[in-house]
């Protein structure tokens, strides 16, 4: 077993990733909605940008659960995924703050492909920030099994969380007009400051060590757990996505209609799960459902209501001008 000074470093190592991780996204949520706005995206279809990675995220958490309980690597089970994932976040704010760049480059109408790199790294940003989540919950567990060292890591785990939160938030409120003449704009000096925090905290999961965990699952079997039924060995989705299969092509054709067959039964398995668990815990998961929604739906407008409601800016204005300087006041008080 790890000694006390170790297990501390190891705690400290793999929760610096989740205080990174929730840095960029409560900063992306603060952010992200006026950008929309201000390239041009009606409020009603902002919500529909911004539900891409939730949806996303509830079709690939199962799979790349099920695929990380069945890896193995010399950098270890969960970290490959991990590192995937980071570097979708990293690719993300790049492209957030460098859409109109990147759309200058490869058109000569760049507004519309402007708005499908905006797209595509928000999406980028919140499938991959929120599905990062499981593995490295995963890896916690794998890391800490005995109870009392448990409950120790996911207390670290929840402060690190909202720790991360309150900095997310606080970083979009702060004006960064003095690394201007080295970054650029506002928006490119916090998305370069979100990077590199990111990528800090990304390294930091080198050092984490595996092999501990990975002796124990030998014994005890997977830590993650799907809801899904359980694939035959070696696992349908290790073949079919990240090894390559052996055995004829008609195998390999089989196992993929299996392994669509069994994705199709999860909502099903899921209701079924629902249906037997006890009704305080089934008002407990409502209640927290619509905690969230109502939540979700308040911080996603409320930087705008901000800028537009308090100070009477526009966001669709051109720079610099009077009204898009009170929109980007109201936008940096609303990040507070």
């Amino acid at each position: 077993s790890m000694s006390l000074q170790s297990r501390r470093t190891q705690l400290l190592l793999v929760n610096s990733l989740t205080f990174g991780l929730e840095v960029c996204l409560a900063a992306g949520i603060t952010y992200v909605p006026p950008l929309l706005l201000e390239v041009g995206v009606e409020e009603k279809f902002m919500t529909m940008v911004l539900g891409i990675g939730p949806v996303l995220g509830l079709v690939f958490v199962p799979l790349i659960g099920s695929a990380s309980d069945h890896w193995h690597s010399s950098y270890g089970r969960r970290r490959p995924f991990i590192w995937a994932l980071c570097l979708g976040v990293l690719l993300s704010l790049f492209v957030i703050p460098h859409a109109s760049s990147l759309a200058s480059l490869c058109a000569l109408n760049p507004r519309p492909l402007e708005i499908a790199f905006l797209i595509v790294g928000i999406g980028l940003l919140d499938f991959c920030g929120q599905v990062c989540f499981t593995p490295l919950e995963a890896l916690l567990s794998d890391l800490f099994q005995e109870p009392d060292n448990c409950r120790q890591a996911f207390s670290m785990y929840a402060f690190m969380v909202s720790l991360g939160g309150c900095i997310g938030y606080l970083l979009p409120a702060i004006d960064w007009a003095f690394l201007a003449p080295y970054l650029g704009s506002q928006q490119s000096c916090l998305f370069t400051l979100l990077a590199l925090i990111f990528l800090g905290c990304v390294l930091a999961t080198l050092f984490v060590t595996e092999e501990a965990a990975m002796q124990g699952d030998l014994l005890d079997g997977p830590a993650l757990k799907d809801v899904s039924p359980k694939p035959p060995k070696p696992s349908l989705w290790c073949c079919c996505c990240w090894r390559v299969a052996r055995g004829p092509c008609l195998l390999q054709g089989r196992r993929v209609l299996q392994a669509g067959r069994k994705l199709c039964l999860l909502l099903p398995r899921l209701h079924g799960l629902y249906c037997r668990i006890p009704r305080v815990i089934r008002r407990l998961f409502v209640a927290e459902l619509c905690s969230w929604m109502a939540l979700m739906t308040f911080m996603l407008f409320y930087t705008d209501f901000v800028g537009e409601g308090l100070y009477h800016g526009v966001p669709r204005a051109k720079p610099g001008t009077e009204a898009r300087r009170h929109y980007d006041e109201g936008e940096e008080c609303g990040g507070v």
